[in-house]
């Protein structure tokens, strides 16, 4: 980890908006800027924790999509819609994920047109495993603060359901 800077570039940033005459527009780069960096954050910590189990974030999102289904198994297209990445992104993640035998493409029992993705045992265990090094690695500790986790989650929320993420109210 790179030492700390001795002041914070993006408050910088938004100085700078602001002097060159964009300050109407200064709160909104520095917001997006910092999130931005946030989720870079977040990811570093969070591919810590998954690379040495052979792991993307990506693929293992999709493995505990399918552990959280009632089969371990769902259609690539409703896997595609539920984790809000394109069909190509889940094609790449299952041929990965396949190539390790943690999932397995089977057909559809009542539609020709249709594949599934199914998780294997080895692929359940593995999502169990890198869940439970999740949770006690990052998110037990986010790096925020308990009390502004809540109001975090509910702005975030507002921002997602306002880019068309979903339609009801999310329960935070």
């Amino acid at each position: 980890m790179p030492s700390p800077l001795p002041h914070d570039p993006i408050a910088e940033a938004r100085r700078q908006w602001t002097a060159h005459g964009w300050g109407d527009y200064a709160n909104g780069m520095a917001a997006i800027t910092s999130v931005i960096r946030a989720q870079q954050i977040f990811l570093a910590r969070v591919d810590e924790v998954l690379k040495p189990l052979g792991l993307t974030f990506a693929r293992y999102e999709l493995l505990t999509l399918l552990h959280f289904t009632r089969t371990g198994a769902l259609p690539m297209a409703k896997a595609s819609a539920r984790l809000q990445v394109h069909p190509t992104s889940v094609t790449n993640a299952v041929d990965r994920l396949e190539k390790v035998g943690l999932v397995r493409r089977t057909p559809h029992p009542t539609d020709r047109r249709t594949t599934l993705v199914e998780l294997t045992p080895e692929g359940h265990q593995l999502s169990l495993t890198a869940t439970r090094q999740l949770n006690e690695v990052v998110f037990a500790e986010p790096g925020i603060a308990a009390d502004d986790l809540a109001p975090l989650l509910r702005i975030l929320a507002r921002l997602r359901q306002g880019a068309g993420d979903f339609e009801v109210d999310a329960d935070w």
